[in-house]
């Protein structure tokens, strides 16, 4: 059997023990899925996108939409969502988990999302970002610029860390020195992106 037909086999064995797995995340009162659910599924996997194939984003937009859905309960806005982040994470070189880890913590993805400092928007980006780099009319609650601009500063203090998570995330909350917000991270990651 050729590699990408064996990777295929298995993505679909993956797929359907998540499916079996999630249970009541995805099903209806009937125990089957809800039609509208399945819909929103089926077009976000048609449509592959940033994923090396239609398999690859089956497998990963089902696991993380189930994730997700306690966070964020509406399955049109969940999955443009989980796309989008998958594109952008893709677009720097980051690990899309790695990215919903962070904005897990930052605002608890919460689009509108204002912190103490003035930080806005799912990745509390700073305001002065869209005054530096941004386009008229660019908006920080917008969450395809918030999430660009996010995955490109936290790439770069990834690579000026040399890939030290702790490092980088310290930067990229402005608490270098401090271990408490990459701890954060790194148990948001460990405990509902990562794990088995």
């Amino acid at each position: 059997m050729p590699a990408d037909r064996g990777r295929r086999v298995v993505a679909r064995a993956l797929a359907l023990t998540f499916a079996l797995a999630a249970g009541t995340a995805v099903a209806g009162p009937t125990g089957e899925p809800e039609p509208e659910l399945r819909a929103l599924m089926q077009q976000a996997i048609d449509d592959p996108g940033s994923f090396a194939d239609r398999f690859d984003a089956e497998i990963w937009l089902s696991d993380m939409s189930t994730r997700l859905k306690p966070l964020m309960p509406k399955a049109d806005e969940r999955l443009r969502f989980l796309r989008m982040v998958h594109a952008e994470a893709t677009r720097a070189k980051l690990s899309p988990e790695f990215v919903l880890s962070v904005i897990e913590v930052e605002s608890r993805f919460n689009r509108f999302a204002i912190s103490s400092s003035g930080a806005l928007g799912y990745m509390q980006i700073m305001p002065f970002w869209i005054t530096e780099i941004g386009k008229k009319g660019d908006s920080l609650f917008d969450p395809k610029t918030n999430l660009r601009m996010g995955c490109t500063i936290l790439k770069y203090y990834l690579d000026m860390e040399r890939g030290d998570l702790v490092k980088a995330l310290a930067r990229y909350n402005g608490s270098v020195g401090h271990i408490e917000y990459p701890a954060r991270v790194i148990q948001a990651m460990n405990r509902r992106w990562y794990r088995a």
